[in-house]
């Protein structure tokens, strides 16, 4: 289809729009460690495994991996943290140098690189191993290298680009981020066009109104907890937690939505499709997201604030509150080591680049998305994104499909990062109303999905004179009109099979009745989507047509007896 070819080229153009542009991640550097091993047997001592180590592959980790993202996507990557004088650290040295990252890191003879060991037979991992933080704090002249390395490379990267960097925090609270320089990023903050932050205790950065916020669903129901403890409302720099801060992606643990004055546990490890989490408590992490992101932008200063959910996607709004869901499917945890990180870069590239929102978040969806189809550490490369892009098309795809290639196609654009919206009825004689209102439900997503009710249902809803025109000649006509994506016949009374099928982002229906009144709300909502009512044109009805065209036969008809 020309519509989503034409978006396909949308976005391959501003992930060509990006190509080269300077980009300083500072934070914490680490070392992923992955043993791959065989085991056959049980050891006579105690009921573990034996194991066989088969091969070692070593990833940069942490913010480190953040900087390849960005040079693998095509920016211009430089990077500044505390690497340790030791074997992990000349390791890193070397992930950085293969990546093509600008290796501006301090070395610190006294303070170990952080290395997270996995151990996995088969692509289950038995055991993770971390050494090397959080470590003591860097002493001064540890820290005033730091300050002058920030200095040249954020010079370097402006006399390279030929404009204003854009810088990436990426702060898990391992120590590269003391608070010295926490305050000359503040100070320095117009020296850096855009701005994004990973951080797992954003309270600290508060005063570096940054760009975009990624926190995980933990750490923005963290900052809320803390927000709601603060008797006076202003900024907050606030000790940390007692106990460490989780140092990956995290799931909440806690039966109680975000920012109702109780602290959430968090607990690092517990991976996508695990249980304990909002959701295991009948909440739907989501929503409650979605309903809390005009407060974190308020906490954080930020423009664009994106919770990720891990296997559920992420919830983004930006300044105008207009908020947008993404959809990721589950995979093994060690499948997404550090996918992140390929969301994080792709988010900031996207925005240094002027992209919209909506198409920052897509982009970012889709490269997470497509890094997790092996174990290992993900990195999402430029020219896989493209491909992607061009594998999610749907232009090659008829407008008529069947139910099950409609899951298919649906599912697709949802690991593409891509948002299904769905409305239905009988459309019997299409006129300007129904134009308008495809065209405005079309305004809502990426995609468009008009469920048609075959000629039995019509007769069943509408009575027995109806419908008019049949199935087929209904289908032609909203087959050929632009804003639709996909049509579908259902046999049903009710779209809810289909709902059930294809999962949609956005549920519209016509009418001036508030959503809540719509008999599929409950379905929708329980699959993660929203409810969206859309008013009719007035005085444009298919009842009113019909009406005037029998009124018009009967006319003529008297007036022919006459």
């Amino acid at each position: 289809m020309a519509g989503a070819a034409a978006e396909q080229h949308r976005l391959a153009a501003v992930v060509e729009s990006w190509l080269g542009r300077p980009v300083l991640v500072v934070g914490d550097a680490m070392l992923d460690e992955w043993r791959f091993a065989d085991s056959d047997r049980l050891c006579r001592e105690a009921p573990a495994p034996i194991l066989t180590l088969r091969r070692r592959i070593s990833a940069a980790g942490g913010a480190a991996n953040t900087a390849v993202n960005i040079a693998a996507l095509g920016g211009r990557a430089a990077l500044v943290a505390p690497i340790g004088a030791d074997v992990a650290g000349d390791e890193v040295h070397d992930c950085l140098d293969r990546a093509g990252v600008w290796d501006r890191t301090v070395s610190q003879p006294n303070r170990p690189t952080p290395v997270k060991r996995r151990m996995l037979a088969g692509s289950q991992i038995l055991l993770r191993e971390d050494s090397g933080g959080p470590a003591a704090p860097l002493d001064d002249a540890g820290v005033a290298r730091l300050l002058d390395a920030l200095a040249c490379a954020t010079a370097e990267l402006h006399a390279a680009g030929g404009a204003a960097p854009t810088l990436v925090v990426c702060d898990y609270a391992l120590g590269a981020l003391p608070a010295p320089v926490r305050a000359w990023l503040v100070a320095n903050r117009e020296r850096y066009a855009t701005v994004a932050l990973d951080a797992h205790d954003l309270a600290d950065w508060r005063g570096l109104a940054p760009t975009v916020v990624t926190p995980s669903f933990a750490e923005a129901s963290r900052l809320l907890a803390r927000t709601a403890t603060c008797p006076t409302g202003g900024d907050l720099h606030l000790d940390h937690l007692d106990g460490a801060l989780s140092d990956g992606p995290s799931e909440l643990t806690v039966g109680v939505a975000p920012g109702d004055g109780r602290v959430a546990d968090a607990d690092e490890g517990t991976g996508p499709g695990t249980s304990g989490d909002a959701a295991d408590a009948g909440l739907d992490r989501a929503v409650l997201a979605e309903s809390r992101l005009a407060e974190l932008r308020q906490h954080t200063g930020a423009d664009v604030v994106a919770v990720t959910l891990d296997t559920e996607g992420a919830v983004v709004a930006g300044s105008d509150g207009e908020s947008s869901r993404s959809h990721s499917n589950p995979m093994p945890a060690s499948h997404t080591v550090g996918a992140g990180d390929a969301y994080l870069a792709a988010m900031t590239l996207a925005l240094a680049a002027d992209a919209p929102l909506p198409t920052a978040a897509q982009l970012a969806q889709l490269a997470a998305t497509i890094t997790v189809s092996d174990t290992g550490t993900c990195v999402c490369r430029r020219e896989d994104l493209l491909t992607a892009l061009d594998r999610t098309d749907a232009g090659g795809r008829p407008t008529l499909v069947d139910a099950d290639e409609l899951a298919t196609i649906a599912g697709a654009h949802r690991r593409a990062g891509r948002s299904v919206v769905f409305t239905n009825g009988c459309f019997d004689v299409l006129h300007p109303g129904h134009v308008r209102y495809l065209e405005q439900a079309r305004a809502l997503g990426d995609l468009l999905v008009v469920a048609v009710n075959a000629d039995g249902s019509v007769r069943r809803l509408k009575g027995a004179d109806r419908p008019v025109n049949p199935v087929e000649d209904r289908v032609a006509l909203l087959a050929a009109l632009t804003h639709v994506d996909h049509v579908v016949v259902f046999e049903e009374d009710s779209p809810a099979r289909l709902i059930e099928a294809i999962r949609p982002d956005i549920y519209v229906k016509g009418g001036d009745y508030p959503p809540e009144l719509v008999p599929e709300a409950p379905l929708v909502r329980r699959l993660g989507g929203q409810v969206r009512t859309l008013g009719y044109v007035p005085d444009r009805s298919t009842s009113a047509i019909i009406d005037r065209i029998r009124a018009y036969g009967g006319s003529a008809s008297v007036a022919g007896q006459a």
